[in-house]
């Protein structure tokens, strides 16, 4: 299916007309019309690749209170990013937005690239956020795709090629419709739009203002869509936590290696994460001390993206002297929150205090 340049216009000009009446008031968001801040727009869509608007708006309050500029979150210590960060999502995103704060501060002196273009060149910005932002920010001609676009595109088109295969078609039809007037206030149009008419489940297609033009709807395939490729079952994967207690009653944590999954964050000591089938002798070895280790009862579980992890916990008292011998941090169980723990590290915090 085709529009043609007057319907294109048409369809730009209703959506446009509709969010200057129904627009959501965010936080991040200027009113239609007026100039947005791009520290905002970059700092809102960052939060937002994981996490639903509910969710961002008071973590996004909190950063803006503690870091008001991009130059002040530059400076910041990065352990206090990722300690902030805790319930957004991925930390490797936190990680990229202190070092994108300081790339902007150092080598663009505080003002982000108004391009995507230039802002593709800046740490932990992909191809959406880079056009987001250009859009939103700067008022560019570029389309971001997220998944409320996705949806509502793939509607709009009856596109029936499951996700991800779609996405770039819904990309090229997205961006022919993208008008040349406003183009930030369309993007988040959209987006509002997927959020609250065009949503997942029971789209409220009588009150759209793109109903009479949505092949889904006349098709009747518009709840169905976009459709979606069966996900693989999540493996499982087992590892051992090594609680270790000083005599004085503190808890060594440590700092995981920067790379890798929940890098730079802090953990309670543990081997790797294996094979369900992995031998126990293995990830024994990978204890921090050897040492006489009381295996806790139950397991702590914990999904990720692409896996299921379940942990045993090993425990054990040592002297002082042995203390002294192990890389890492000492810290009081109530010093434990001064510390940015990823989730399944709270998880087996919490599970090992059962048994103190």
């Amino acid at each position: 299916m085709h529009f043609t340049n007057d319907e294109i216009h048409h369809l730009g000009r209703t959506m446009l007309d509709w969010y200057d009446r129904h627009h959501r008031t965010l936080p991040w968001r200027a009113e239609p019309g007026d100039a947005q801040d791009p520290y905002r727009v970059w700092l809102s869509e960052i939060m937002l690749q994981q996490t639903t608007v509910v969710t961002v708006g008071p973590y996004f309050a909190a950063f803006l209170q503690r870091w008001p500029t991009v130059t002040d979150l530059a400076n910041a210590d990065l352990d206090e990013v990722l300690h902030a960060w805790q319930g957004l999502g991925y930390y490797a995103r936190a990680r990229n937005l202190h070092k994108c704060a300081k790339v902007v501060a150092d080598e663009y002196g505080g003002r982000f690239p108004d391009t995507e273009e230039g802002l593709l060149k800046l740490p932990g910005i992909g191809p959406y956020t880079a056009a987001a932002v250009a859009a939103i920010a700067f008022n560019r001609h570029s389309s971001p795709v997220d998944g409320n676009i996705e949806r509502v595109i793939s509607r709009l088109f009856a596109l029936e090629t499951p996700l991800p295969d779609v996405k770039p078609e819904i990309k090229e039809k997205s961006a022919a419709l993208t008008p040349s007037d406003r183009p930030g206030d369309y993007a988040q149009a959209l987006m509002d739009l997927g959020a609250t008419i065009c949503t997942p489940r029971n789209p409220a297609c009588g009150i759209c203002p793109w109903q009479a033009s949505c092949e889904g709807r006349k098709s009747g395939i518009a709840p169905e869509l976009p459709r979606k490729r069966k996900k693989p079952a999540k493996s499982t994967r087992v590892g051992y936590a090594f609680w270790i207690q000083r005599e004085d009653g503190k808890i060594l944590v440590r700092r995981r290696p920067e790379k890798g999954l929940l890098g730079g964050l802090y953990e309670v000591p543990g081997s790797d994460w294996r094979a369900i089938d992995a031998p126990d002798d293995v990830m024994l070895s990978e204890a921090p001390i050897k040492a006489n280790w009381t295996e806790l009862d139950g397991t702590v579980g914990h999904t990720f993206t692409h896996f299921h992890l379940d942990v045993t916990i090993l425990a054990t008292k040592i002297s002082e002297s042995d203390a002294a011998k192990l890389d890492g941090s000492w810290t009081t169980i109530d010093g434990l929150s001064e510390f940015a723990l990823p989730t399944v590290m709270k998880k087996i915090v919490r599970h090992a205090l059962k048994y103190r």
